[in-house]
């Protein structure tokens, strides 16, 4: 999962009980519509009337659950820095950096007054390139500050050693979310491509090109991006786990292409190793011809709007306006954030772990912290049980998926070790330099982990975050302290409400393990079979029809899912709910049918499934959603799963002819 919400539109609200059937208030499911039937849309039969009701910030794409929670959580982080931006505090502390960091970006004033004065250096860095070896030494200084223009370089663990990390390097060079917003011809994405045209040359202009000229080095840009892109593999393709790694010698990719450098790239970059994988390799071929046949003056316009663009949104007012603008075409969001909630956003980029610390110190018990555990110990033995039940696969098999099951590393809350910037310079006064130096020090962080064994204990999240993951390299599921709060997790809630919520999530997240891409990595992080050739083609047929189910699925009238794209997402949709289930079952309230406020256990622990998606969004984000999102839409993640839940049928008396009926032999079961 990898953000909004406002606590006034939650689905639930505290009530007193009757005396003696409760021994404290439990939480009321209110707000049911009544007119829909569960069987026929019970996503809309739960959430119809808030949605009918509830209002987009228009600061924002949407409202409600998921990652719209993290407007929520931007405002309480606001409230942190605010408090810490006013005190007085150590020099050096994590409280005076994130502080000053704070301050300085709040200070639109100076900002302002400044305009692109913090770009002149770099601009007349690239004036001064007077050959494409220049050029290669400039993009690596930048990358050195976490600033990818045609390289992106990056350390992660090797596919074939997970223990050890090596250098990787993946598709990029272009400036739209991905390849095909350069090729569609539908009126969606061309006023995409139009308001994308108008950005760079804003861009241009506010640097001081005239109209003219600004037009003109638009266009060019544009132009070449779109020859970029069309070496550029598909968000689809992008998923094939071995098709996507490819570790070759430095020395043979020196020759592969002449015209990029590799050696002296890496040398400027301070990146010392004998081989690394060139992700996708068509990207850098064309980008070693284009080298050549574009001429260096039009490659020096690349990459100033490149470089303008990479800053924009820690510019002066003019820059943010621009940003705005292409991204209110892309995601339909129709105001700007509140500085303060940008600010939030940008220190907890940069300085997360820090501010993290602060954060759940104020809002995460360590209460919290024993129950998630459990409910994550309870849904392991869950998944176990199922599958010592599968019918389709070998007993060999099932002993490597339980091997693998019960290695997996669980995070809660927050990472045992912290940590720490103390080579970011934060200066209250200098807010672009700020953003620099913390940028820089990314870049070396992950770039010192290059060759050196990996640390499972690191965090790829902040804990304020409203998400959770898996990592298939670490073979671990991670749970930041965002996530453990309603309506996920609440440590005064019944058990159905908790199973359904976090319970999901958990499953989501264990299954993730085992889909249609984790599936390929042993029980130590490595991609190598532990399957059967039977067992994973019968696999691949049940993961197929996963695909074709969701493929079928519409959204906004004539738009379907992606069925390849999200074919992980929904898999862990599918199964996750179904472990959730067996492990609610595994507690007192899961094997009673003392009903609460007028529901079963049961229909507790499915209304929850279809609260913690409750989401409403533009139709210009769900397209964009739709078009670059592995997830699918929050109605089908209720909706797609629970037509293949025999629970959900009994709970709910779901009958034949009710639109999410499916016949008992075209119900998918995987886990």
């Amino acid at each position: 999962m990898k953000n909004w919400l406002l606590l006034s539109v939650f689905l639930v609200s505290f009530v007193a009980c009757q005396p003696g059937v409760h021994e404290k208030p439990f939480i009321a499911i209110e707000g049911i519509d009544s007119t829909i039937k569960p069987g026929d849309n019970f996503y809309n039969y739960v959430n119809l009337k808030w949605y009918d009701t509830a209002q987009i910030p228009p600061s924002q794409s949407g409202v409600g659950a998921y990652r719209f929670m993290n407007y929520q959580q931007r405002l309480k982080l606001q409230g942190i820095l605010d408090s810490v931006s006013k005190s007085t505090n150590s020099p050096g502390s994590l409280e005076q950096k994130i502080g000053d960091f704070f301050a300085a970006g709040m200070d639109t004033n100076v900002i302002n007054q400044r305009g692109f004065e913090p770009l002149k250096t770099g601009l007349s860095r690239i004036n001064a390139i007077t050959s494409i070896a220049d050029m290669l030494t400039f993009i690596a200084e930048e990358t050195k500050l976490s600033n990818v223009s045609l390289i992106d370089f990056q350390v992660s663990p090797d596919q074939e050693n997970s223990s050890i990390n090596m250098g990787h390097i993946y598709q990029t060079g272009i400036g739209m979310p991905d390849r095909d917003y350069y090729f569609k011809t539908d009126t969606t994405t061309v006023a995409i491509q139009q308001a994308y045209k108008k950005y760079l040359t804003d861009l241009f202009a506010l640097t001081g090109s005239d109209t003219t000229l600004a037009q003109k080095n638009a266009a060019l840009v544009y132009t070449i991006q779109k020859q970029l892109a069309t070496s550029h593999k598909t968000n689809v393709e992008l998923r094939d786990i071995k098709s996507n790694f490819h570790k070759v010698a430095l020395a043979d990719l020196n020759k592969q292409h002449p015209n990029i450098g590799w050696t002296t790239y890496f040398q400027h970059l301070g990146a010392t190793m004998d081989s690394l994988d060139i992700a996708q390799p068509g990207y850098y071929d064309k980008l070693n011809t284009l080298l050549k046949s574009i001429p260096l003056e039009d490659w020096k316009t690349y990459l100033r709007v490149n470089y303008i663009s990479s800053y924009a949104d820690y510019l002066s007012k003019p820059f943010v306006n621009a940003s705005f603008e292409y991204n209110k075409a892309l995601t339909g969001q129709a105001m700007q954030k509140t500085r303060g909630e940008t600010m939030s956003g940008v220190v907890d980029a940069y300085l997360g772990m820090a501010l993290g610390q602060l954060y759940t110190k104020l809002y995460f018990p360590e209460s919290a912290k024993a129950r998630m555990l459990e409910l994550v110990n309870n849904l392991q033995k869950a998944f176990s049980n199922r599958v010592d039940h599968l019918d389709w696969m070998s007993d060999s098999t099932k002993q490597k998926a339980k091997e693998k099951l019960f290695a997996i590393t669980k995070k809660i809350g927050y990472p045992d070790k912290w940590r720490e910037y103390n080579n970011v310079n934060v200066v209250r006064s200098k807010y672009f330099e700020n953003v620099v130096s913390a940028a820089a020090n990314n870049f070396q962080y992950n770039l010192a982990k290059l060759g050196k064994p990996v640390d499972k204990t690191e965090w790829f999240t902040t804990p304020s975050t409203v998400t959770a993951y898996n990592n298939p390299y670490a073979n671990e599921i991670v749970f930041p302290a965002g996530i453990l709060q309603p309506p996920y997790f609440d440590n005064n809630a019944d058990d159905a409400l908790n199973y359904g919520g976090i319970g999901m999530v958990i499953g989501h997240e264990m299954t993730h393990t085992f889909d249609d891409q984790g599936a390929q990595f042993d029980k130590n992080g490595n991609v190598k079979s532990w399957w059967t050739s039977q067992d994973y083609e019968k696999f691949k047929a049940k993961t197929q029809q996963v695909i074709d189910l969701y493929s079928k699925f519409t959204v906004l009238d004539s738009i379907h899912i992606k069925g390849a794209l999200t074919v992980g997402e929904n898999t862990a949709d599918l199964s996750g709910i179904a472990v959730a289930y067996d492990a609610f079952k595994m507690t007192k309230q899961g094997q009673d049918t003392t009903r609460i406020g007028g529901f079963t256990p049961d229909q507790r622990f499915f209304f929850s499934i279809a609260r913690i998606w409750r989401v409403k969004m533009k139709d210009e984000y769900l397209r964009y959603w739709v078009n670059n999102d592995p997830h699918s839409p929050p109605i089908w993640r209720v909706n797609g799963p629970l037509m293949n839940t025999p629970a959900f049928y009994t709970a709910f008396n779901v009958k034949p002819g009710e639109k999410m009926y499916q016949e008992e032999d075209k119900r998918i079961k995987i886990w």
